[in-house]
């Protein structure tokens, strides 16, 4: 009686042993679908990091594209031997000092008050032609009247001093400020001044004398002792040129 109850205890010993194994041998197998299914590496979705903002760690690196332009950080290669200006035109520009003298048909003349300063007329020369043209280092300029038919006694403003052609580009302009009353007198003025005339070069043999433009003056002109100055490229400078003048 005995020996057929521990039988069935042989058995079940036997029977659980066997099922230790097997469990043993399955659990890699079972740890692993636990922890869940490997990501395909075809298959792994990527996040893009921000812009300017580094990879995280282990992600994928995406390579380096290329700068759409390249801006030169050295300057400009100027050939030897070369000038950036090679300006010879007083008070600026670039027109060569013995350029062709000026053809009256290719030049407009203007004569202006200057703002702020009553007595001072501005002497405009504008070179309307396609190349560069020089004149004398004034312009011929007289005050009178207009209906005088003597016209000698004309009077003659007082010259800064200076020689030299002045050069005008094409296109560009040459400005003489003349100051008709440098003292201010209100008294002692000429009388029956009612006129400028202004001959844009005064070497006759460049231009002639019935090239003279004249430009009326206003009846309250009061004209005493005028100064003029010599052409020059703006007004601030002719301003200056014409302050030099007697002097």
């Amino acid at each position: 009686m005995s020996v057929r109850r521990r039988r069935p205890l042989l058995v079940t010993a036997v029977l659980a042993v066997g099922a230790g194994l097997v469990l043993t041998a399955c659990g890699p197998d079972n740890t692993d679908q636990a922890a869940g299914p490997k990501a395909s590496p075809t298959t792994a979705a990527v996040t893009p990091a921000p812009t300017g903002a580094a990879p995280a760690a282990g992600s994928p690196t995406a390579p380096a594209t290329a700068a759409a332009s390249h801006t030169p950080t050295s300057a400009p290669h100027t050939p030897s031997g070369t000038s950036p200006s090679t300006s010879t035109r007083p008070g600026g520009g670039n027109a060569p000092t013995d350029a062709t003298p000026c053809d009256i048909n290719n030049l407009s003349i203007h004569v202006t008050a200057r703002p702020g300063a009553p007595s001072q007329r501005v002497i405009d020369v504008h070179n309307t032609g396609a190349k560069a043209c020089s004149l004398s280092s004034s312009p011929g300029v007289n005050l009178g009247n207009s209906t005088a038919r003597d016209q000698s006694n004309n009077i003659r403003p007082v010259l800064a001093s200076g020689t030299l052609r002045f050069p005008v580009p094409a296109g560009q302009n040459a400005y003489v400020v003349i100051d008709l009353n440098p003292s201010g007198a209100t008294t002692g003025t000429t009388p029956d001044i009612n006129e400028i005339n202004v001959l844009a070069d005064q070497d006759d043999t460049n231009m002639p004398l019935a090239a003279t433009h004249n430009f009326p003056l206003t009846p309250d002109t009061r004209v005493l002792n005028p100064h003029m100055g010599n052409y020059r490229a703006t007004v601030a400078e002719a301003v200056t040129s014409m302050a030099a003048a007697g002097k």
